[in-house]
């Protein structure tokens, strides 16, 4: 797939949220999720696992029926993921329930995905430092749908936060490797 960077907003970056951070890289900036909380208040970062150099984050999911842990990129808008298992993907539509894995209290929220094509009306919720803001992840396994609703900031920043999306259009995820 094709690296598609995008400008951050710098309403954003005037008043970056606890939990976000900007690296550079190649010259050009990055958002990454660097601490985002269960519903408890657990932390969801795994210092164990790095995906492009930085923690990543540490869910438990089941799909179709399997469970174990799934390791996601930090990087806002990047799509890697390492699993515990071989998610076994027989069957259209497969959507993940995610959990905390210590605690195993739900991530789950009644939440229609916002990208054009995807029916799913459930979402992973993520919650910053803050306690007020949310990242949300659609359910749907494969689907990129992903937003942020950041507290005390104009919606319109929180929406185009939300559409950074790394990857367009294309074959696989090596040339998001070639950047880093």
């Amino acid at each position: 797939m094709e690296l598609q960077h995008r400008e951050i907003p710098v309403e954003f970056l005037q008043r970056l949220p606890d939990g976000i951070k900007i690296v550079k890289r190649h010259g050009k900036e990055f958002m990454v999720v660097e601490q985002v909380l269960g519903p408890g208040g657990e932390n969801l970062m795994s210092d164990a696992v790095h995906i492009h150099g930085e923690p990543s984050i540490r869910l438990g999911v089941r799909i179709n029926g399997q469970e174990g842990l799934i390791f996601v990129d930090a990087f806002w808008g990047g799509h890697a993921k390492l699993y515990s298992f071989v998610p076994d993907l027989a069957g259209a539509a497969a959507e993940v329930d995610a959990f905390v894995p210590e605690t195993r209290a739900s991530l789950m929220v009644n939440r229609a995905c916002d990208v054009d094509g995807c029916d799913c009306t459930r979402s992973i919720v993520l919650t910053l430092p803050d306690g007020k803001s949310r990242v949300y992840v659609c359910a749907r396994f494969g689907c990129p749908g992903h937003a942020i609703e950041i507290a005390d900031l104009p919606p319109t920043v929180s929406q185009t936060i939300s559409s950074i999306n790394f990857f367009g259009v294309g074959g696989s995820e090596d040339d998001w490797l070639d950047q880093f």
